[in-house]
């Protein structure tokens, strides 16, 4: 699929994965000839998206001049979640040079938390990471139109509903834009520099506030004709289960997920199962699921409990999608995933005892190696390929 794409956009890509590359061996990569190919670099060093690198090592004959992204350009990542804002500012091989989180609710409305994107990155300019955007990628905790660059009724996002998040961001940098789906870009992330480099068919599975499940087939993110494939997290679970925020009934995402955890472990500390969470609850007035974590790495069977209760409901929806995709590997991420190996134990028994052998024979279920920094390097990506998209 990939060979079908504009040279161009092959080119800027293989730069910005590679770094400094000369012009002979371009040609070789690309698979084209020498004189098109110096036609192409030449093109793209007047729209300033190239630049010279120097000499080459030599080749048995005349030295080849180095190629590179030119060194100016920059793209902005922003990874909104739900209780959260992470902002990047990175160069064309997606380093970052500037980098901001801090705590934030989603809930709030998109001109808050858009306003405060926005504010980060000016603040980003006036310390001297950028001159200009070259583009702007953007992950949020929803349904996303890819194709229109707005969320769609996400569940956990009040009057996000069609808010032209693309067209603002477009307007407030004067560059491209696009947003996405957080899973989606986290998976992306995860595909360019994590565990998954390389993978080609595999399942992201964000396990947080809510869960999602970004899907990468024949080396591209599979959307869904309307942007929603992959919201795993309603799958209902249980027919005698709790409401869920989508307003259905027992959905994993309203038995297994931080909200959910947190409710349990109050449930457990108030019924006296849980002596670690009573503790932390007299000490703190609130629980999370992070206090679960570590009520578990302190051997508290309750929270135990809880954890392998979460993995064997998320493994047996990911057994169903393994027997209906097979991927060639399973990978859990987002701020559950600190649940670490209990709850990657649980769901790779639950995965390999439910799905055919046949798919599982050679399914690794791992811990993603980005964590935090999933979602902003999928941004970036996303941010990279709108910008080398214009470059026609």
């Amino acid at each position: 699929m990939r060979n079908a794409e504009p040279l161009h956009l092959r080119l800027l890509r293989l730069l910005r994965d590679n770094g400094a590359v000369s012009r002979a061996e371009l040609a070789d990569r690309l698979e084209i000839p020498r004189p098109r190919l110096l036609a192409e670099v030449s093109r793209l060093v007047s729209l300033g998206y190239v630049a010279e690198a120097g000499l080459a090592a030599s080749r048995g004959g005349r030295r080849s001049t180095l190629v590179e992204l030119n060194p100016s350009l920059r793209f902005a990542a922003v990874d909104l979640g739900a209780s959260s804002v992470d902002v990047e500012v990175v160069n064309g091989r997606l380093e970052p040079v500037a980098a901001y989180a801090e705590p934030a609710d989603i809930r709030t409305g998109p001109k808050v938390i858009l306003q405060r994107v926005n504010e980060l990155l000016h603040k980003a300019k006036a310390d001297g990471a950028y001159e200009r955007l070259d583009a702007v990628g953007v992950g949020v905790p929803g349904p996303v139109s890819f194709r229109d660059g707005v969320p769609v009724s996400p569940p956990i996002m009040p009057g996000w509903d069609r808010f032209p998040v693309r067209e603002l961001l477009t307007r407030e940098h004067g560059c491209p834009s696009v947003v996405d789906n957080d899973v989606n870009i986290m998976a992306i992330g995860e595909r360019h520099g994590g565990v998954a480099h390389s993978v080609d068919d595999f399942l992201f599975v964000k396990v947080g506030t809510g869960i999602g499940c970004g899907i990468y087939l024949s080396g591209e993110v599979y959307r869904g004709v309307d942007g929603c494939a992959g919201d795993i997290g309603h799958i209902q679970v249980d027919a005698h289960g709790p409401m869920c925020t989508c307003g259905n009934i027992g959905c994993l995402e309203a038995l297994f997920s931080g909200t959910a955890l947190a409710k349990e472990a109050i449930t457990a500390a108030r019924s006296g199962t849980s002596p670690a969470m009573a503790e932390r609850l007299t000490a703190k007035g609130a629980l999370t699921a992070l206090d679960v974590a570590e009520g578990a790495i302190e051997g508290d069977v309750a929270c135990i409990r809880l954890i392998r209760d979460g993995g064997r409901r998320l493994g047996g929806v990911l057994a169903g999608l393994v027997s209906f995709a097979n991927p060639s590997m399973i990978v859990i991420g987002g701020g559950l995933a600190q649940l670490g190996h209990i709850l990657l134990a649980e769901i790779r028994s639950v995965v390999y005892r439910r799905s055919l052998p046949l798919a599982t024979g050679n399914l690794p279920v791992v811990l993603s190696e980005l964590g935090p920094r999933a979602g902003v390097t999928g941004a970036a990506v996303l941010a990279s390929d709108v910008a080398f998209g214009e470059a026609t």
